[in-house]
């Protein structure tokens, strides 16, 4: 099932528990959510593949996860809770993460592929192991524990 149709069902579920249980928070996120995915659709003139739906997904959870450390740093921890009510949300049409060992071993796996020996061939070893934890592993986790094998 596509992620905009399991969006679509989510958003039929949402509503008919959002008048009953008064849970306006997840439906306004579902329909977020749904808005996102078809205005990349519309951008790009085609149905998003699986990849170009995680791409959009991504991009909502790190837009709320920067709002929550902006908020947090400006003392707003009410702004900072809502926000992470909604990326909870959003969390659950994301795959399951990678753990901490499964990223150093693709880490490694890409490390040993290229040939890198050295901070300074980061950039060869980021783009395979972008590639295959795209979604499924924070961004500036990957970096870091890239950083730490290559000045090893």
């Amino acid at each position: 099932m596509s992620l905009l149709a399991q969006v679509q069902d989510d958003m039929k579920t949402a509503m008919k528990t959002a008048m009953k249980a008064k849970d306006k928070k997840t439906l306004a996120v579902v329909r977020q959510i749904k808005s996102a995915v078809m205005n990349e659709q519309i951008n790009l003139g085609h149905d998003l593949t699986e990849e170009e739906e995680l791409s959009v997904l991504s991009r909502e959870v790190k837009q709320r996860k920067e709002s929550i450390a902006e908020f947090k740093e400006g003392g707003r921890e009410d702004l900072a809770k809502d926000t992470q009510a909604e990326l909870d949300v959003l969390a659950k049409y994301l795959p399951a993460q990678l753990s901490e060992d499964e990223i150093k071993q693709v880490v490694a796996a890409a490390i040993e592929k290229t040939g890198a020996t050295s901070p300074k061939d980061m950039g060869k070893v980021m783009g395979i192991v972008s590639a295959q934890t795209k979604g499924r592993a924070d961004g500036k986790v990957v970096a870091d524990t890239v950083k730490k094998a290559l000045a090893n």
